[in-house]
């Protein structure tokens, strides 16, 4: 007797397409709701195109410049079917490209009818942008609510080379990236160096200092990359694995600190100027260090013109030790008489 075929009960799973224009921060915190909607179907994302070796399960990672979105920002009738021919298979769009510009919000609405959900970049009123992004979901946000992202095997293979390569893989390893989207967000060059200093002089560990190439053009940090080992061009991948498996991880209000926090490494970042309400790296081992004095947080206007920037030049390297000295991965290294070892 022939086996009888029957049809396949499965339900197609909708899909999404998903527009965001954000640099690596605001991606960091808009995880927790792309990872809502990849629950929910299949998601095709359109954001920076390095964003992509971040991007959760379930969801396909490709160039905001695509022609598509480029269109809709131009009047080109011949343009229009193609337009809605792309758009027609998804069941929703969620956007937070160009809610202010009229023509995009209409061209947007006429190629998705009924399926186009447009939003602000940013939240009207202070709140974090984690929770900002979920909460456009309505009721498809569901799930963790903290940004996380798992490290590739092929990264952490690049890492233990690069330990290997500079002799500290049985060493403890300091992260620091001195950097940030602005300099006014930066702690001094000068701090930086006096908590390597402390690092390599209290347990003989090594620094690791991680530079992109807005902080190689600025320059600033000279000094604490020749104290330092230097990390540079590296993609995100790679310096997502790097933050992990080092014991501690310290940096400024910066998306590579939401990085780290996302990566699940110990993070310590020090926030001046911005409010940690919106902007603070959520991480189940991260922590913001703050001033909290009665100027801040600022404008970004007021920030570009302070005059002292007591919120940072304040904070006292002696205070970031401090902290440092008492989380569990800086207990646990323990002096032995030929040199230090990391408890497992």
């Amino acid at each position: 007797m022939k086996p009888v075929a029957h049809a396949s009960s499965a339900v197609p799973q909708p899909r999404f397409c998903a527009i965001f224009p954000g640099a690596l921060g605001d991606f960091i915190c808009f995880l927790p709701a792309l990872r809502s909607l990849a629950r929910a179907g299949e998601v095709d994302l359109f954001a920076r195109s390095e964003f992509a070796a971040l991007a959760p399960p379930g969801v396909k990672a490709y160039s905001l410049e695509r022609r598509e979105i480029r269109m809709l920002f131009v009047e080109e009738r011949d343009s229009h079917a193609d337009v809605e021919r792309f758009f027609a298979n998804y069941a929703a769009v969620y956007s937070w490209l160009a809610s202010a510009q009229t023509n995009f919000v209409r061209r947007l609405r006429a190629a998705a009818p009924g399926r186009a959900r447009i939003f602000p970049f940013g939240p009207g009123s202070p709140q974090h942008r984690a929770d900002y992004y979920l909460g456009c979901l309505g009721e498809i946000a569901r799930g963790d609510p903290l940004p996380r992202i798992e490290t590739t095997a092929e990264a952490e293979a690049w890492c233990e080379e690069f330990f290997a390569r500079h002799d500290i893989s049985h060493r403890p390893v300091l992260a620091v990236a001195p950097g940030s989207g602005a300099r006014e967000k930066n702690w001094p060059e000068t701090s930086f160096l006096k908590i390597a200093q402390w690092w390599g002089g209290e347990f003989g560990g090594a620094t690791i200092a991680i530079v992109g190439p807005v902080e190689e053009e600025r320059g600033g940090v000279e000094r604490l990359l020749q104290a330092c080992i230097p990390a540079r061009g590296l993609n995100l991948a790679q310096i997502a694995a790097l933050m992990r498996r080092s014991q501690i991880y310290v940096g400024n209000d910066s998306g590579l600190s939401h990085l780290a926090a996302a990566a699940g490494a110990r993070a310590v970042v020090l926030f001046g100027p911005s409010n940690p309400a919106e902007w603070a790296p959520r991480g189940e081992r991260a922590q913001v260090l703050t001033r909290r004095l009665g100027c801040s947080p600022c404008s970004d206007a007021i920030m570009k013109s302070c005059p002292h920037r007591a919120c940072l030049n304040g904070l006292e390297p002696e205070e970031v030790i401090a902290v440092l000295a008492r989380l569990p991965e800086v207990v646990t290294l323990t002096r032995g008489q030929s040199g230090i070892t990391v408890s497992p």
